[in-house]
């Protein structure tokens, strides 16, 4: 992606989560183990996802997704994050940061539309299952997830255009671990209004129309519930649904909390707290909610140990 910018800053400085020099060892190798976590965690789920043919329906070929946007998130912003913690000056070229910048926003975008498709094919399941299989076919599944990938390139296209468009001829310290918006917004020597003004429109579009899908999807699934007489019809709907809902709250609601734009340094100090759950924490452990009480995960984990073993 060609970067074109009139600014006299070519690249930039991230400070990284603390500038407190005894903490920096004990929190690389905290991340370190969380990089692997997330990394082994995804990649087990995807595997065993694409190995076992019975896993090869809309639940998990949207989850196979989840967890290959979640991989990504580790690859795109831990290993700058983890240089943080044992260089001097953690240095980032203009092209580098806005790259970067280009491919977070392209996931987040990416994973609210995923878990949007996945609410609604959880709606479908449980409210429409004669309708199921002609619904949710791999045909429109492969659409939802084409579009989800599509907006996702789209939303991250006019957030970086935001950035480049900007003037950046002062500071290049960014008081982040990675190229973020608002640490970026306010490095600039030009206005940033519009840039700003289009960001809040895009974020605030994606945000409340994919959790307002969210919310009808599970306000019909609880009408539709609510009907159901036996307890073991109950137990399946919640845990259908259960995971779907832990990784939904956590992932808009570190979100938000990351996002809210900062009005002093104590809340970027805060906001860079946030931003470690939403990009580090919740990706590790996406593949833990979704297994620890999935059976036929669990069942998958079996045959293919089995498998290697024999």
């Amino acid at each position: 992606m060609a970067v074109e910018n009139d600014s006299s800053v070519n690249e930039f400085i991230l400070i990284g989560l603390t500038d407190k020099p005894e903490l920096q060892l004990p929190l690389f190798f905290l991340f370190l183990v969380n990089y692997v976590v997330t990394v082994v965690g995804n990649l087990t789920l995807i595997t065993l996802i694409y190995l076992n043919s019975y896993l090869h329906t809309p639940m998990y070929f949207f989850l196979f997704n989840l967890s290959f946007i979640d991989l990504c998130y580790a690859f795109v912003l831990t290993p700058k994050m983890l240089i943080s913690f044992i260089s001097e000056k953690n240095i980032i070229s203009f092209t580098g940061c806005i790259t970067q910048l280009f491919f977070f926003c392209f996931f987040v975008n990416s994973e609210c539309y995923v878990l949007t498709a996945m609410a609604y094919d959880r709606y479908v399941a449980i409210c429409k299952p004669l309708l199921y299989t002609v619904t949710m076919s791999p045909q429109v599944c492969s659409l939802l997830m084409s579009a989800s990938y599509v907006m996702g390139f789209v939303g991250a296209m006019v957030h970086t255009g935001c950035i480049v468009r900007l003037i950046f001829c002062g500071s290049n310290i960014i008081n982040h671990y990675m190229c973020d918006i608002f640490p970026l917004l306010q490095l600039s020597c030009s206005s940033t209004y519009a840039s700003e003004l289009v960001i809040s429109v895009i974020v605030g579009t994606v945000v409340i129309v994919s959790s307002l899908i969210i919310c009808i999807s599970y306000i019909l699934i609880l009408s539709n519930i609510l009907h159901i007489s036996s307890a073991q019809g109950w137990s399946k709907a919640f845990s259908t649904c259960g995971s779907h809902l832990v990784t939904v709250g956590l992932f808009y609601g570190f979100g938000l909390l990351t996002h809210v734009k900062p009005s002093s340094d104590g809340s970027v100090g805060q906001g860079k707290f946030f931003s470690v759950f939403c990009t580090n924490v919740v990706p590790m452990l996406n593949p833990f909610i979704y297994s620890l009480r999935n059976k036929d995960i669990k069942l998958a984990l079996k045959k293919t140990l089995k498998r290697i073993y024999n």
